[in-house]
C-alpha cells in the first residue's frame, strides 16, 4: 500500500501541483487550469496532458449533460497513467470514479514510463472500453506504437471491472502524417465515437466502432479547440467582471486570477 501512496504522490505533483512560475493560467475550467503552454501546445506542437484533460472536460461538461442516462466516463490522462503505472490497480479505487453503472470508458493513452518526468512519452493513442462488451477497443494513429502499453492498461481494467476483456486494435484509424498531431487525433475520435456513435445508439442495437473510410483534419481540430478556449474565456472575464464590486476603488488592481467556468460561478 505504501508504493501506491507514493506513485499517487509523483502522480499528484505531476499532474495536480502548482503550475511552473513560468506557466501563466490563461484559463480556469472546472478542474483544468489551462496554461499559455497548453495553448501553445494545441496551436502547432505535441499536446499536452492538460489540454487533453481540458478537452475531456469540456465534453463532460457540455457535451455528456445533454445524455442524463448515459453512463460513460472520460478518464484523465492523468488516471491512464495511474493505472498504467501501478502494479495492483485495485489499490486505485478509492481514486477512480464507481464503474458500477458505467458502459463505455475512454482513455487517452501514452508512452511514457518514467513517473519523474512531467509532460513525458511521445505518443498519444485511445482506448475505449465497453463494459457492455467487454471489448477494449484501441486507436493509434501511428500504428502500432502504444500496443504495449494499450494491453496494459486493459488488463488493469479488467482486474478493476472483475471481468475478462478482449483487446482489439483497431487498424482502420485514420492515420497522422506528421510527429505532432496524435493527441489532436485522440481528441477527435473521442469527440466522434462519443457524440456520433455512443450517445445516438440505438438501445437495442450494436454499434459500429470501426473508424474506417472517416477523415480528420487535425488542423481544424487544433482551431477548434483554440475557438473554444478563447469563447470560454471570455465568458469567465465577462462573469468576473459581473461578479466584481462596485465598491472597488479606481486604483484597486485587477485580479490576477485566470477567468474561470465552473459550477461555482455559473449561477452568477
Amino acid at each position: 500500500m505504501s508504493g501506491f501512496h507514493n506513485i499517487k504522490g509523483k502522480i499528484s505533483r505531476q499532474f495536480g501541483g502548482k503550475l511552473h512560475p513560468d506557466e501563466e493560467a490563461y484559463l480556469s475550467y472546472h478542474d483544468v487550469r489551462v496554461t499559455r503552454g497548453d495553448l501553445e501546445s494545441i496551436k502547432n506542437d505535441w499536446l499536452t496532458d492538460n489540454a487533453i484533460a481540458f478537452w475531456e472536460e469540456y465534453l463532460e461538461h457540455e457535451k455528456l449533460t445533454a445524455y442524463p442516462n448515459a453512463h460513460i466516463t472520460l478518464l484523465r490522462p492523468s488516471m491512464a497513467f495511474m493505472l498504467m503505472q501501478t502494479p495492483n490497480p485495485l489499490t486505485l479505487k478509492d481514486a477512480l470514479p464507481d464503474f458500477t453503472r458505467t458502459t463505455h470508458i475512454f482513455l487517452p493513452i501514452n508512452d511514457n514510463r518514467n513517473v519523474e518526468v512531467a509532460e513525458g512519452g511521445s505518443h498519444w493513442t485511445l482506448l475505449i472500453v465497453s463494459v457492455l462488451d467487454g471489448v477494449a477497443f484501441h486507436y493509434d494513429s501511428l500504428c502500432p506504437s502504444n500496443d504495449a502499453e494499450a494491453r496494459t492498461v486493459t488488463q488493469k481494467m479488467a482486474i478493476l471491472l472483475g471481468k475478462g476483456l478482449r483487446f482489439v486494435n483497431m487498424g482502420d484509424t485514420p492515420q497522422q502524417d506528421n510527429s505532432s498531431d496524435c493527441g489532436v487525433y485522440v481528441c477527435l475520435i473521442m469527440k466522434h465515437l462519443l457524440l456520433h456513435r455512443l450517445l445516438t445508439a440505438d438501445a437495442n442495437g450494436k454499434v459500429n466502432m470501426s473508424m474506417a473510410r472517416r477523415e480528420l483534419d487535425p488542423a481544424a481540430g487544433r482551431k477548434a479547440m483554440l475557438r473554444i478556449i478563447e469563447e470560454r474565456r471570455k465568458e469567465g472575464e465577462r462573469r468576473r467582471s459581473r461578479s466584481v464590486s462596485p465598491f472597488r476603488s479606481k486604483g484597486e488592481s485587477k485580479s490576477r486570477s485566470p477567468p474561470r467556468i465552473g459550477e461555482e460561478n455559473e449561477n452568477l
